[in-house]
């Protein structure tokens, strides 16, 4: 997978807007859905990066710059953006601490048990005794093997943490997004069902549990709005996910 060092929020980096208009004017509708499909990716990059590790400077200074939408139409992504907004915009010079002493409580946690913290692993939320390195984690990885998907040598956690999910979805937007604009729509196609399949039988299943651990332990209004970005965001991807699948995408015949 993508080397985790060097993941950047891609879609909080802004563009002219009249530059946006005038590539909308000129774009093909493979085109046009290929942009669509890379700036879903680029969400997924950004949610990866924030449950991978603890923010840093460049980070939070990225994210403080960035604009914030106030009404997307789903619930739980206006209350996540809402608070991470609110938390950014009354930044410290503490708050970088903070967000560090935050990310440790909520998904390290002091104890052993599966019970001390929002754990960020599928296996915890889905074995009889919540323990890591379980059944979901060899599926997950059989996933991955399928889409010849490798993590990064340098990771040391399991293949279904949460954030290895998320950029497995940023990936599989990508290799769509491409393939719509080599002219390769049945390529497309089953990249992007194997993308809502995966959403389907994991992450979307498994993580509303992980989020409601996160807001038990969340001190932060950034983490705990992490918690419903993501869950408004997956939700919704789902659906857009299977309502493009129910569609001829460009080029198919």
């Amino acid at each position: 997978m993508a080397d985790f060092e060097n993941l950047v929020p891609e879609d909080m980096q802004e563009r002219p807007l009249g530059e946006e208009l005038d590539e909308a004017l000129e774009a093909t509708p493979a085109e046009e859905m290929a942009e669509m499909l890379r700036a879903r990716s680029a969400t997924y990059l950004l949610l990866s990066r924030l449950f991978h590790k603890e923010v840093d400077q460049v980070l939070l200074d990225d994210m403080h710059d960035s604009l914030y939408p106030v009404a997307t139409g789903d619930a739980d992504i206006d209350k996540g953006y809402l608070y991470i907004s609110t938390y950014l915009s009354n930044l410290w010079s503490e708050s970088l601490r903070q967000l560090k002493v935050d990310y440790a409580r909520c998904f390290l946690g002091q104890g052993v048990d599966g019970y001390s913290a929002a754990y960020p692993y599928e296996s915890v939320y889905t074995s009889p005794k919540r323990l890591m390195m379980e059944e979901a984690r060899r599926e997950v990885m059989h996933t991955y093997h399928v889409w010849s998907v490798d993590k990064d040598p340098n990771w040391r956690e399991g293949e279904d943490h949460i954030s290895l999910e998320l950029l497995f979805e940023s990936i599989m937007g990508n290799r769509a997004a491409a393939a719509l604009e080599e002219g390769n729509a049945d390529e497309a196609r089953k990249i992007l069902q194997g993308a809502a399949d995966f959403l389907d039988e994991h992450l979307v299943s498994w993580y509303p549990m992980l989020a409601a651990d996160m807001h038990r332990f969340a001190k932060t209004k950034f983490y705990d709005g992490l918690a419903y970005l993501t869950q408004g965001f997956i939700t919704t991807d789902l659906q857009f996910l299977q309502d493009l699948l129910a569609e001829e995408l460009p080029g198919e015949e």
